[in-house]
Formats: structure tokens, C-alpha cells, sequence
């Protein structure tokens, strides 16, 4: 399944995130941006290991591949670690993509040593999974913009550096009339405020009031955003899978030891043949899960056509977020009243794995995109 290059990096994520990263998680307050420990990541390179080619000890291990095992492997350890690499990389990977050289220039070297804190900034109050319907409007102001409207659910808001935004450049013209900028934290006119969720994490809204951007902040083409938007969330889908596979893996993991040495009626939990099969059902859907991954993976690693790339990144966040969830609940059900006490794994696990299923396209929408790619590819000759 993995290779010995694959495997090693994975094995050095692991070691790192429990030696270095592990002891910093909890040094900062519930759904605030945890900079100690981006930092941290920045100074022991799996910032850089987000995109694609740079990594020094493992170039072999290809971008998308890369980004899955990272998250994997970092959920496996830390779910709060796994979220911060995460959002940097969603934030600044459209920078890196499409931003003009001086825009990478300015911002991408502090997202990779972990003092630039980047967020993705696409979803809007009544936007969310119908990107075309966005509302933020870019009106136009000399050889630039001004940014008037709302973002809501934005993760690491209000307190990244540096925004990605999505805005309508050209009114009823659905996702052919948006248009992708950078924006700077501290821009005059841009303001915002945290938000509270089941499972904190740093997340918040944010209001632009005449927000200034320049010629050099368009991220690709004016127009053409929803493109940018589409190539990143390609590439960061299968890794929300992984993301869920790490999770589940963790779980499972836990509850082996657990139903091992609980006993009951005078055996172990695991002698009972209703647990065990219940146990062998979790792990074959969690083996499904991280194979739909890792092919995802590879086909974007492979340079497949847009349509497969599209295909196998939704079916993989859409099986692996919603196994894990199913992986998570009855984990904590052969637990019983164990898991249910606050600061047990699978308690902070159980209300970690719920969002996956709704951001970056919820399970609807994934299913909606894989029967469209399916129809698109038999239509083709």
C-alpha cells in the first residue's frame, strides 16, 4: 500500500508530532490560533512539506501523497496539530498556486516558517456550498477593487495574516464572475469575530467594509476564481479523508486495547463474538477509507484529467469522513461510559470527526460532483 520512502516519512511525521509537537497543543486557549505551535511546524519543515517538491529528506513521497500522509499521520497523534497544518495549507496553497510573484513572494515564505497565518476564505452566510451564489462584491475603484460583504465560517479567522477571498467581480454571472484576491489581515476596513463550535478550533466571520485590493492581489484571472478555488479544494479533499482515517485509526486503535483487557461475564469484551465481528466491520471500512485516499492521491499525483482527479477526491472525503464518523460513534459505544468523560480520546474525538462531513463540501455536495464526473466521463469519447 505504501512505499518504504512513504512509510518512512510517515514514521517521521509520527516521531516528531509526539516528541515536539504533542507538549504544545494544549498551551493555547480553545479555538484560538495556536502560532507556538505553527512555529514549531515551520522550524521542523512540515510547512514546507505541504507543497509539493520541496521537502528535502523524503522527495520521492509526490505532493498529494505527501499531504495525506501528513494529516494522517498528525490526526493519529493530534487532531488540534492535524487542524493547524491543515488551515495553513488551505489558506496559502492558492497564493502559492496563483498569486503573481511578488504576492508568493510576500507572503508565502512566513506561511512556510509558520509566523504567517493564511485562511481560506470562500464560504459566505448564505454561500455555502453553492459557491456560485456568492455575494462579497469587488466594485471596482480605479486599477483596483474595494471588498464590501461578509465571509462566515472562515477557519482561523479573524486572526490569520493573510486571507484567500472569493468575490463577485461581475454581478449574475454565477461562478464565471468571481474572482480570487490575497488579503492582508490587518487591511483597513477588515473586521471580524470568533465563532464557538461543538469542537473548538480557531474559526470565526468576517466583514469587509471597503476593503481596498490591488492589481497585484488577484490570485489568477479576474473572473476566474472559482477555478482557483476548485484546483485547491482538489488537491485538499482527499486529505480531509485522511484526515478522517487518522481519526477512525485512533479510535479503533483504543478501543483494540480496551475490549483486549475490559472484562465481562468472566472473559475479555473481545472474546464476545457480536464485538469482535463489530470490530472486524469497523476495520474493513476504515481499510476502504484510506485506500479511496491514497488512490485519490495518486491519481492527482499522476497527473490524471481533471474529471478522474475530481471524481476520486470527492469519493474519498466523501467514504472516509463518513466511515470515521460511523468508526468514531461505535468505538465509543464499546467503550460505554469511559469515552464519555471529558478529556477521554474518544470524547474529543467524537465531536472532532462531525465537522469533516460538512466543510470543504458536505457528503450531499460530494455526491452530487462524483455523479456529474461520472456522466462527464461517459459522455467523453
Amino acid at each position: 500500500m505504501l512505499s518504504a520512502e512513504e512509510s518512512a516519512y510517515a514514521q517521521r511525521v509520527r516521531e516528531l508530532a509526539q516528541r515536539e509537537l504533542l507538549p504544545l497543543v494544549d498551551k493555547c486557549d480553545e479555538g484560538n490560533v495556536n502560532r507556538a505551535l505553527l512555529a514549531k511546524m515551520g522550524s521542523r519543515g512540515l510547512l514546507r512539506d505541504l507543497f509539493g517538491g520541496l521537502a528535502e529528506e523524503h522527495p520521492t513521497v509526490a505532493a498529494a501523497m505527501r499531504l495525506c500522509l501528513l494529516r494522517e499521520t498528525l490526526a493519529g497523534v493530534s487532531t488540534g496539530a492535524e487542524t493547524a497544518l491543515a488551515l495553513q495549507g488551505l489558506g496559502s496553497y492558492p497564493i502559492l498556486q496563483s498569486g503573481r510573484r511578488e504576492t508568493v513572494e510576500r507572503w508565502i515564505p512566513g506561511v512556510v516558517r509558520g509566523t504567517t497565518v493564511a485562511a481560506f476564505a470562500l464560504t459566505e452566510p448564505e454561500a455555502g456550498s453553492d459557491a456560485a451564489a456568492l455575494a462579497l462584491t469587488a466594485a471596482p475603484d480605479g486599477d483596483g477593487w474595494r471588498l464590501r460583504g461578509e465571509k462566515m465560517w472562515i477557519s482561523n479567522a479573524p486572526e490569520a495574516d493573510v486571507y484567500t477571498v472569493f468575490a463577485r467581480t461581475t454581478p449574475d454571472a454565477g461562478a464565471r464572475g468571481v474572482t480570487a484576491f490575497a488579503v492582508a489581515g490587518n487591511a483597513d476596513g477588515l473586521s471580524g469575530e470568533h465563532l464557538d463550535l461543538l469542537s473548538p478550533h480557531p474559526i470565526g466571520q468576517l466583514h469587509f467594509d471597503d476593503v481596498r485590493v490591488e492589481p497585484t492581489d488577484v490570485l489568477g484571472e479576474v473572473d476566474a476564481g472559482f477555478k482557483v478555488a476548485m484546483r485547491t479544494l482538489d488537491l485538499f479533499r482527499p486529505s480531509v479523508g485522511a484526515f478522517a482515517v487518522g481519526m477512525a485509526q485512533a479510535a479503533l486503535d483504543v478501543t483494540l486495547e480496551h475490549v483486549a483487557n475490559r472484562h465481562a461475564y468472566g472473559a475479555p469484551l473481545a472474546a464476545q463474538q457480536s464485538i469482535a465481528h463489530r470490530l472486524a466491520d469497523l476495520a474493513t471500512q476504515l481499510e476502504a477509507a484510506r485506500l479511496l485516499v491514497y488512490t485519490a492521491a495518486r491519481a492527482y499525483d499522476a497527473g490524471a484529467s481533471r474529471s478522474e482527479i475530481t471524481r476520486r477526491a470527492a469519493m474519498a472525503k466523501l467514504f472516509a469522513t463518513e466511515a470515521a464518523q460511523i468508526i468514531v460513534d461505535q468505538c465509543v459505544q464499546l467503550h460505554g461510559a469511559y469515552a464519555l468523560r471529558r478529556g477521554h480520546l474518544l470524547e474529543h474525538l467524537y465531536r472532532d470527526v462531525r465537522a469533516p462531513r460538512i466543510y470543504e463540501g458536505a457528503s450531499e455536495v460530494q455526491r452530487s460532483i462524483i455523479s456529474r464526473e461520472l456522466f462527464r466521463e461517459r459522455a467523453t469519447p
